[in-house]
């Protein structure tokens, strides 16, 4: 479904002859099928939906890093550059959790599990992504995990 979102987004900006729009998302699917190379010999292959959104979620933070190296770097023409690659990317990406919802989630599984302490972390952290895969930052939520846990 995503994919061929992405795909109509293409054609779609080619049509509007809107050059920035249409090389984003050209980057987009081209990362997607570079990923789709790499799955080739993988043993199991997650849904399309969720390979997609994967690869979107890292653009956008690769997009989010540059961004903020540029500011620092004073180069404010390059950021703009990258926020707009960033605006692109995040239409597709699903609407991500906020603090408090992330941390409700966090308990629940935590509860599910019946995590008690640090040891727990990891089963807490790979239920959290089976059940809220893209919609959490995992880095972000790593930190709540670790404070819930200790």
């Amino acid at each position: 479904m995503l994919r061929e979102n992405i795909q109509a987004a293409t054609t779609q900006a080619m049509r509007d002859r809107d050059k920035e729009r249409t090389a984003t998302l050209r980057m987009v699917m081209a990362k997607i099928k570079d990923r789709d190379i790499e799955l080739r010999t993988a043993k199991s292959v997650p849904q399309d939906d969720d390979l997609v959104s994967d690869v979107l979620l890292k653009m956008a933070k690769q997009r989010r890093e540059s961004i903020e190296m540029y500011e620092q770097g004073g180069r404010t023409e390059l950021a703009e550059k990258e926020q707009a690659e960033l605006a692109v990317i995040e239409e597709f990406l699903p609407r991500q959790m906020d603090e408090g919802e992330t941390k409700a989630a966090i308990a629940q599984v935590k509860t599910d599990v019946g995590a008690e302490g640090m040891k727990d972390m990891g089963k807490v952290m790979a239920e959290l992504k089976a059940r809220h895969g893209a919609t959490l930052d995992m880095t972000r939520t790593s930190g709540w995990v670790r404070d819930a846990l200790s």
